[in-house]
């Protein structure tokens, strides 16, 4: 499988990895780490030194819980420190993540090459089409209810094939609206219990029958750290275990906080096969 990021094409034939830079107040691990120029500059520059292929930029938690934020937070948020980005690292491939259309179509304007919206297009019915304007991959997740309620007793009467239809038929809605690439994401955490995250995780291998490369992000996720009684903050050997489980179910992309680690898992596993 490729990717075509702006002319340039991704081979996923080995897995790559997405570094995630937040730059929100609020996220669940890494709030205010990096919610100015300097810091984002800096932590870029060492994800991509560590081996990300795709730096991951978001300006609004999505985090079960989080409280829904202004376009214009959004914007004053992201805007300014993309255009940095973009000037400092102007080969690197920045995903914005996103569920607004027209944070979206700025930041493709401005040199963007993927989106990757939590809402899988169900925010705003606009998104699909502005992806596909721009000839820009898509990452579409899987999530039941909005931020606030998700997590109030999400129910499935069988998970696998209820989100493998899910996805479907949203991948037949993005490539109607002329989106080429869709990468794919069960969306772990977004409307899952603990048990749901673990049933995916173990048949993620069955994703691949969508025929679209496979992200998976449980970077430091509650179901890693508690269900182990730490911290998001002490889960990252957990975190390391499960992308080693996630790459032999055949997962291409990754989406971390550690991108070295991450990278160590990649390396190893080839060495294995």
């Amino acid at each position: 499988m490729t990717l075509n990021c702006r002319g340039q094409l991704v081979d996923l034939s080995n897995p790559k990895i997405m570094g995630i830079l937040n730059i929100t107040p609020d996220s669940f691990y890494d709030g205010k780490k990096y919610d100015s120029i300097d810091k984002s500059l800096r932590q870029c520059e060492k994800m991509i030194d560590e081996g990300a292929s795709f730096i991951d930029l978001g300006a609004i938690s999505t985090r079960p819980g989080a409280g829904e934020l202004t376009l214009d937070i959004e914007k004053k948020r992201l805007l300014p420190i993309l255009e940095k980005l973009l000037i400092k690292f102007p080969d690197c491939l920045f995903s914005i993540d996103t569920f607004r259309s027209e944070i979206a179509e700025e930041s493709l304007q401005m040199g963007a090459a993927i989106i990757n919206d939590v809402s899988g297009g169900d925010f705003d019915k606009r998104m699909f089409g502005v992806v596909g304007k721009y000839d820009s991959p898509y990452v579409l997740m899987h999530r039941n209810g909005d931020s606030k309620t998700m997590q109030n007793n999400p129910q499935y009467e069988n998970i696998i094939t209820e989100i493998i239809s899910h996805l479907l038929n949203k991948i037949q809605v993005a490539n109607k609206n002329g989106i080429k690439d869709v990468i794919v994401d069960v969306g772990f955490g977004f409307g899952k219990t603990i048990e749901h995250n673990f049933e995916l995780l173990k048949n993620i291998d069955l994703f691949q029958s969508l025929n679209c490369p496979v992200l998976t992000g449980i970077s430091r996720k509650s179901m890693i750290w508690k269900y182990l009684g730490v911290s998001p903050e002490k889960s990252l050997n957990g975190t390391t275990f499960l992308h080693a489980f996630a790459l032999q179910g055949k997962s291409q992309l990754l989406r971390v906080h550690d991108v070295k680690s991450a990278k160590e898992c990649i390396d190893l596993l080839q060495a294995l096969s």
